[in-house]
């Protein structure tokens, strides 16, 4: 099967989806997270398939909200928010968490905004010596309103709250150290390979239960969610975000340099 913005490979222990968006820096749009739903369905058919790995390019796993195509939906719908229901960002997040296979990222390199929420809903996080992770979303006047609740899981309210606060990134070992990476490996495809030795034991009735399980131990239900789709539509058609991002895919000016 073609895909537009991932590439797909079988392997013997599961698939591998590679985000495949060099030239968008790896950035999120809806057909991304269509084509990897439409992956996760192929998965949740086939029982054999119990591993899905999320991969990037190298030295960029995934930079967050694609700005050209949000600057395009805005000039065409001006300051009505961007609807769509459920979201289908918040959507594959939770799914990350409730299908009943095995998740993995594999992260070389940036992870930005919205690749960050990816790699925290995951299961396990493996990621290079020169992977960093950064929140860049209150810069441009927005918040990570979707990826926190997934952080929060992760690291914890303070780290979570730092991230987004300063917007500072936060490399691998500090990444390892706070919970938001499980492990550093030169080679991350030979530590799958390693962990699924293990996890090739688990089958697929008992992951199933023990993510919902989990997820009854947490904060995470439909009212949170629901809340963190509200705040990031409401914020994403505010008119100085609006004007923000036009402004960096029209001129390449960050909000803080003003237009000459």
């Amino acid at each position: 099967m073609d895909y537009e913005t991932i590439a797909v490979e079988k392997s013997d222990i599961g698939i591998i989806i590679t985000i495949n968006r060099p030239q968008q820096r790896n950035s999120i749009n809806n057909k991304l997270l269509e084509e990897i739903n439409r992956v996760l369905d192929q998965v949740e058919e086939d029982e054999r398939c119990r591993l899905v790995v999320l991969a990037g390019q190298p030295g960029t796993f995934c930079t967050g909200m694609d700005f050209e195509e949000f600057s395009s939906l805005k000039s065409q719908q001006g300051t009505a928010p961007l609807k769509t229901a459920p979201n289908p960002y918040m959507a594959t997040l939770k799914r990350f968490t409730l299908i009943p296979r095995v998740v993995i990222a594999v992260v070389d390199g940036q992870v930005m905004a919205g690749g960050v929420g990816l790699a925290a809903a995951s299961d396990l996080v493996i990621a290079t010596p020169r992977s960093q992770f950064c929140l860049s979303e209150a810069l441009w006047g927005l918040l990570p309103a979707m990826v926190t609740p997934f952080l929060v899981r992760r690291v914890g309210f303070q780290a979570a709250y730092r991230m987004t606060l300063t917007t500072a990134p936060v490399h691998s070992r500090e990444a390892l150290d706070m919970k938001l990476v499980d492990e550093i490996s030169e080679s991350p495809f030979d530590s799958v390979h390693r962990l699924w030795l293990r996890l090739s034991k688990l089958s697929v009735p008992t992951l199933r239960n023990l993510k919902e399980y989990f997820r009854k131990m947490w904060l995470i239900n439909e009212a949170m969610e629901n809340i963190a789709i509200t705040e990031i539509e409401r914020l994403s058609s505010d008119p100085r975000v609006i004007e923000n991002i036009s402004n960096y895919v029209k001129y390449g000016k960050f909000p803080w340099e003003g237009l000459a």
